[in-house]
């Protein structure tokens, strides 16, 4: 089977600068911001090492001005952006359908996931999984999906679970912060 020819663009948000790559089916890849614009590029062409810069179709240009809604905190829905998941997981797809649910200010859990899809709680693990192998964090936003108790849990993109956490912020989610490893109090 043939690959599909990507193309991509890197651009300024006020968080950073993102990168989206595409084909003909959709957006394939979105890389969450760096401080610079070479450093998402070559994050970028990690995943998608033929990709070559283009010029966005009209459905990929919204896509951009919507990530750039959501950087500059305004309520940003991604739902209805079209992706090409190929090469996913079957059931790692139903996860990343089930997060897209997932609106603006509001969280989950990998659990509660899990059991949306009829699941039962082992398969929280897979969904924290799918989460770390999401091809397009922000459009499919695995940063609304947490550990349980609502603790941050595991975030791939830079910068960690900080940029997780100012992500939650910017759509006006507040969570506690969390120690990594209680003291003993000695």
């Amino acid at each position: 089977m043939a690959e599909k020819a990507h193309q991509y663009l890197i651009f300024e948000t006020a968080g950073g600068f993102c990168g989206i790559a595409w084909n003909e089916i959709g957006i394939a890849r979105f890389q969450l911001p760096t401080s610079a614009a070479d450093a998402t590029e070559r994050l970028l062409l990690r995943r998608l090492p033929a990709a070559e810069p283009g010029t966005p179709t009209a459905e990929v240009a919204e896509a951009v001005a919507a990530v750039k809604r959501y950087f500059d905190g305004k309520e940003t829905d991604f739902s209805d952006v079209k992706l090409d998941l190929e090469g996913q997981d079957a059931f790692f797809k139903c996860i990343y359908a089930a997060a897209r649910r997932v609106g603006w200010g509001r969280t989950t859990t990998y659990g509660a996931l899990a059991r949306e899809l009829g699941a039962g709680p082992e398969a929280a693990r897979d969904v924290g999984q799918a989460m770390a192998k999401n091809p397009v964090a922000l459009i499919i936003p695995c940063h609304r999906v947490l550990a349980a108790g609502g603790r941050i849990g595991g975030f791939s993109a830079p910068g960690g679970s900080n940029s997780k956490l100012r992500m939650l912020e910017l759509e006006g989610v507040r969570l506690e912060p969390q120690p990594a490893q209680q003291s003993l109090e000695f």
